[in-house]
């Protein structure tokens, strides 16, 4: 690990610049080539009038130009505001306005939604830098904004190496909200990365792939955390599985940070594709964001190296637990016990402990020091708070040994004749149908019961199964309340790029009409 901790990315310019910091396909990108155009982009971000606690939105696709901006803002103390290239130009309107950005970073690809999210919210012609070889369809070129400026940092820049962003949370009920963390110094946000880097056993020798969208919590900090540590990053414009498999051998990647639906693909892919690809140099494979049933980690277990697949539960606002492999198997479908120096309660509705094996609301303890807001959304900050704890609404419960597992988020369980259903649970079984690769379970309107259970059902290709099948097969392990009444088979389930299932989305094909909602 670095003997300077926080000089990041400078440092190993100075020591190493010819070792590759990042690969994007055939491209390299050297520590010396990375600090220099870090230092120039700063330059320019400071003479448009970006400062210390400013916010700047940037668009783009996976790419070496997303770190660059992340560093050249965190050298001048200011904010990354990350947004999706998925988003719609209302949602990027929203993100621009409500964060304050004085710039966008965007792609020509992304033309269309960006005039939707301009016209709704209108930026000056030069606050929008585009970045790519061809002329901007508006606003300015990113290249040549700062290819004429200083090779040397700018006058009082920050040494960096944090994660320096202001997050947006995904919205599954209303807006997203903007989730403002606590000035600290910069050495100590960086100092505080390299922790949890020491955490999970990460150093210079690190070759990390980056599999997900950099614009989620999770990919683009363990990007920058190993940018950080001086190690190299493998950059996936989007996840395929095989390609995956494919950069894993060809770079001797040694960690990666994934989700289960990635899980689900590798799964697909037949034996004898997997065993084409030497996945020997791996040391650790994480993998949060969204609940992993419990059959596809038993058998992802068998992909990678023994040992190497640890899981970990958290939020943008903060961390939370972790639980190796042989714990896991001890403990099938628990997220593990809290971070060293954190803690995790599960409270009942009226702030009381849950006993072990009561379900409650989860609360996860932030670092010392470390507090957070949602920016112009006091009520809920103040809600999710209680006694220096805070939870996202996650529903679960701790057992005698105080390992969590996690039920389901409050907000997707079903309330169907009174009794409460956690869709994770029903989901959990039917991953375990052999015809069965990916599936939703959500509430639908029911005139009698209020809701009733729904199974939305992706089958493993040229797989067949029917509806009273399934059922029949939940049947066997579920109260038969618990138990889908209806199943409905797509071709493919809407995922968010982090692998959450886009519940809601799945929803307003039901509901849509109604004047109430359960």
């Amino acid at each position: 690990m670095s003997d300077a901790p926080g000089q990041g990315i400078a440092r190993t310019a100075r020591t190493s610049p010819d070792k590759p910091a990042m690969i994007f396909g055939d491209a390299v990108r050297t520590y010396g080539e990375l600090d220099v155009r870090v230092n120039r982009i700063a330059h320019a971000l400071r003479r448009a009038g970006v400062g210390e606690g400013d916010r700047v939105g940037v668009a783009l696709f996976n790419g070496f130009e997303w770190f660059e901006v992340l560093n050249a803002l965190g050298r001048l103390g200011a904010l990354l505001v990350p947004i999706s290239f998925r988003g719609k130009g209302p949602e990027i309107a929203y993100m621009l306005a409500d964060s304050g950005a004085k710039l966008l970073v965007t792609d020509p690809r992304l033309a269309d939604e960006v005039d939707r999210a301009l016209a709704e919210h209108p930026m000056p012609e030069d606050a929008v830098w585009v970045v790519g070889d061809a002329a901007p369809w508006r606003g300015a070129s990113f290249a040549e904004r700062f290819a004429d400026e200083p090779a040397t940092p700018p006058d009082g820049a920050h040494p960096g190496g944090g994660y320096n962003v202001m997050i947006y949370t995904s919205g599954t009920t209303g807006r997203p909200k903007g989730i403002l963390r606590a000035p600290l110094p910069p050495d100590k946000v960086a100092l505080q990365m390299l922790g949890v880097a020491q955490m999970w056993g990460y150093g210079p020798d690190e070759v990390h792939l980056v599999p997900g969208p950099v614009y989620h919590t999770a990919p683009g900090s363990q990007g920058q955390m190993h940018l950080t540590l001086g190690a190299t990053i493998v950059i996936m414009p989007r996840f395929d599985a095989e390609e995956f498999l494919r950069l894993v051998a060809r770079h001797r990647v040694t960690n990666a940070q994934m989700v289960p639906a990635m899980f689900f693909r590798l799964l697909a892919l037949p034996d004898e594709v997997r065993a084409r690809h030497d996945l020997s140099s791996i040391r650790r494979v994480l993998h949060a964001a969204a609940p992993c049933p419990v059959a596809v980690k038993q058998r992802i277990l068998g992909v990678f190296p023994p040992g190497t697949v640890w899981e970990f539960y958290g939020a943008s606002e903060g961390g939370g637990t972790r639980i190796g492999p042989e714990e896991w198997l001890a403990k099938p479908g628990s997220v593990g016990r809290p971070w060293p120096g954190l803690d995790v309660r599960v409270l009942d509705d009226d702030g009381r402990p849950c006993a072990p094996g009561e379900t409650g609301t989860i609360y996860l303890k932030l670092s010392p020091g470390a507090s957070f807001s949602y920016s112009g959304a006091e009520e809920k900050t103040r809600a999710a708070m209680r006694d220096g704890y805070f939870t996202v609404g996650d529903v679960g419960w701790l057992d005698e040994d105080g390992y969590l597992f996690i039920a389901d988020r409050k907000i997707d369980m079903i309330i169907s004749g009174g009794a409460n259903v956690y869709p994770a649970e029903v989901e959990q079984v039917l991953y375990r149908h052999p015809q069965v690769l990916d599936v939703a379970v959500i509430g639908v309107p029911d005139d009698e019961m209020g809701e009733s259970v729904k199974a939305i059902v992706e089958l493993r290709a040229g797989e067949s199964a029917t509806a009273d099948e399934l059922i029949a097969f939940c049947r066997r392990d579920l109260a038969h309340y618990k138990c889908p009444k209806t199943v409905d088979f797509v071709a493919e389930l809407p995922r968010e790029p982090q692998g959450k299932v886009l519940k809601r989305q799945l929803r307003e094909r039901y509901w849509a009409g109604r004047a109430t909602r359960i």
